[in-house]
């Protein structure tokens, strides 16, 4: 055996990681990029349910996870206008549940917002310290759990994003490219201002803020909310314009073409949930927070065709 084989030794058993809402567009992503991180837990509804605040406490004490990236949320924005109770389970009393485990154990909590907090007024990009003034029982049930997890004392990382899509799962990207298929013109709105962000983006920046096999696994960047989208910004018009044109030139087989998608306001497509027109945010504190310049949204958005044109 030689010297440097005699100084080898084992490996400490891997961390465990717990991932809330692993089997939606956020959550499979977290759990490829937390692979190398340790032991990666991301139940399934029939495996955990998180409806039951007993049986998530079970499951944390049986698991004792080192750290818990919780992307599980209520994201039907207009059903959650009369499902209130169901929606405050999971965007507000879940991250409390999750954040007070965090605090009692010393570990860290990565928690998923959205701009559904902020007014949705004006044209100026929202800062992380903007006033907020939800208009949706989603952007208010969100808020509160926002607010819990910041008050709980745990470490915490709370990335607010805005028009979160993949290559799977259901989603505005999907929707528009079997839309495109099956009708000759669309009409999408035009005057809704904000990012399209992938699920992708969201954990690779999240794996970016931590330091990998560190024990416990803890964030190098300080505790506090951060903005997380592309640079850039865009209509819903825009965004379903863009996704045509480069399908197109990936040799998707199309039935539109960017000239059929109409745009038209907010006010001409009415649903139960108001929608904020101003989703603009600030990405300076992120970006000077890790020492990186986010990706424009249109390169995001050839990434994530480019993964669902293969599959």
């Amino acid at each position: 055996m030689t010297s440097e084989h005699a100084h080898l030794t084992p490996h400490a058993s891997p961390l465990t990681i717990f991932i809330t809402g692993g089997n939606g567009q956020v959550g499979f992503e977290l759990q490829r990029q937390f692979a190398l991180f340790g032991n990666v837990l991301a139940p399934t509804r029939h495996e955990l349910d998180l409806t039951d605040a007993n049986a998530v406490d079970a499951y944390l004490a049986e698991h004792q996870p080192a750290l818990i990236l919780n992307a599980a949320a209520y994201t039907a924005v207009d059903k959650a206008e009369s499902e209130p109770a169901q929606a405050k389970r999971l965007n507000a009393e879940l991250p409390a549940q999750l954040a007070e485990y965090a605090a009692k154990h010393t570990i860290a909590l990565v928690h998923y917002s959205t701009d559904y907090v902020y007014p949705g007024d004006g044209e100026t990009p929202w800062q992380e310290d903007s006033p907020t003034a939800p208009h949706s029982v989603y952007g208010q049930t969100k808020l509160e759990g926002d607010q819990a997890v910041t008050q709980s004392g745990c470490q915490h990382l709370i990335f607010r994003t805005s028009w979160v899509y993949a290559a799977r799962g259901n989603n505005f990207m999907k929707t528009m490219l079997r839309l495109g298929r099956e009708r000759e013109a669309l009409s999408i709105v035009n005057d809704q201002i904000g990012a399209p962000t992938p699920a992708r983006l969201i954990a690779q920046v999240t794996a970016l803020a931590f330091t990998p096999h560190a024990s416990p696994l803890t964030p190098h960047i300080t505790s506090g909310i951060y903005h997380l989208a592309p640079r850039g910004e865009t209509s819903w018009h825009g965004f379903a314009s863009e996704i045509f044109k480069q399908a197109q030139a990936l040799g998707e087989e199309l039935a539109i073409h960017s000239g059929t998608v109409n745009g038209i306001p907010t006010v001409e497509f009415p649903t139960p949930a108001q929608r904020p027109l101003n989703s603009r945010m600030s990405l300076t504190k992120l970006e000077a927070a890790l020492g990186v310049t986010l990706p424009v949204w249109q390169y995001q958005l050839a990434l994530t065709l480019a993964e669902c044109c293969e599959a």
